[in-house]
């Protein structure tokens, strides 16, 4: 049989003309643009108009009563002379600084150790990934819980063992801590994609390593860790940008910004500073700020990696 007339009888022709009972492939691509328009029109009204109007806002004096007015970039300026915002700005890029790393290695370690098959295996995987899908609140209730110094159940663990029981909440130097702690158990959708990195790797270049008489952590460090860079890359900025917003429901839940402002992020300051003082202006500047940081730190990890080469590769 010949390649031409290989094609099975139930499969459709895509280039076949539209009144011949099959689709072709314009009429697919149409479709599929069709499908499509629900999300972009949900991302320009609850993503796109918001920051726009986030911008605008930015630059004037606004308290939700009176009409905005114009103030130009002395929101800004306000800002960058304020001791709490500076303090917020360090403290977020301190937490992103600790917590973006350790996330980063847990979810690695996670994937490696967590690849196989196999009905455990699984139920390990489905137990690291259970606390992602946790409603934000509850799980920082959770952990108010987990951390009391009094009748929580990690002082009592410490306690048995003759261990130091530290006031987690209660003392400036444990309370950023106790958050970047708490973010560590929310790994598990950066350990699925690293799973499905892993799983891109042919089995052929291990067999071939092993062949070549090449131990596990030559394999892991040669082959490995290279072909992961991507996936790696994609969930640093992932986790930057996580880092810098998702610290607001535990702040707000579990220290309120305390004690003695050490956990005053910047998403808690804007909330402060939009519903506690009324001034949208300063809020949404700060807003703008964030994302400004955001892309910064961005851009710095592609420089610093070289992702903007386009150098040929051999």
């Amino acid at each position: 049989m010949s390649l031409t007339n290989s094609r099975p009888a139930n499969v459709k022709n895509p280039n076949a003309a539209p009144g011949s009972g099959t689709w072709s492939l314009s009429a697919y691509e149409t479709q599929a643009r069709l499908f499509l328009i629900p999300f972009f029109l949900g991302s320009l009204i609850l993503i796109v108009l918001p920051a726009l109007i986030t911008l605008g806002v930015a630059f004037t004096k606004y308290n939700a009563i009176q009409p905005p007015t114009w103030v130009g970039l002395n929101n800004f300026r306000a800002l960058l002379a304020s001791p709490l915002a500076r303090l917020s700005l360090r403290i977020s890029l301190q937490f992103i600084f600790l917590a973006v790393p350790l996330r980063l290695l847990g979810a690695l370690l996670l994937a490696l150790l967590l690849q196989q098959g196999g009905r455990l295996f699984g139920g390990l995987r489905a137990a690291v990934f259970l606390p992602t899908i946790l409603p934000e609140g509850a799980y920082a209730l959770i952990w108010l819980w987990i951390l009391n110094p009094l009748y929580g159940p990690l002082n009592a663990v410490l306690h048995a063992v003759g261990l130091p029981t530290p006031d987690w909440l209660l003392d400036p130097a444990t309370a950023r801590m106790s958050l970047v702690l708490m973010s560590l158990f929310t790994i598990g959708e950066g350990m699925v994609l690293l799973l499905v990195g892993l799983k891109t790797i042919p089995r052929v270049i291990y067999e071939a390593a092993r062949v070549d008489g090449a131990n596990a952590w030559q394999s892991f460090w040669r082959i490995s860790l290279p072909l992961l860079t991507p996936w790696l890359l994609l969930l640093t900025f992932r986790d930057i940008v996580v880092s810098l917003q998702n610290t607001f429901t535990p702040s707000f839940v579990m220290t309120y910004g305390g004690p003695y402002y050490a956990t005053t992020f910047v998403p808690l300051l804007v909330f402060e500073l939009a519903f506690d003082l009324f001034d949208f202006g300063l809020a949404a500047a700060m807003t703008v700020i964030l994302y400004l940081l955001t892309s910064l730190l961005v851009v710095g990890i592609v420089n610093l990696v070289g992702l903007n080469r386009h150098d040929d590769i051999a």
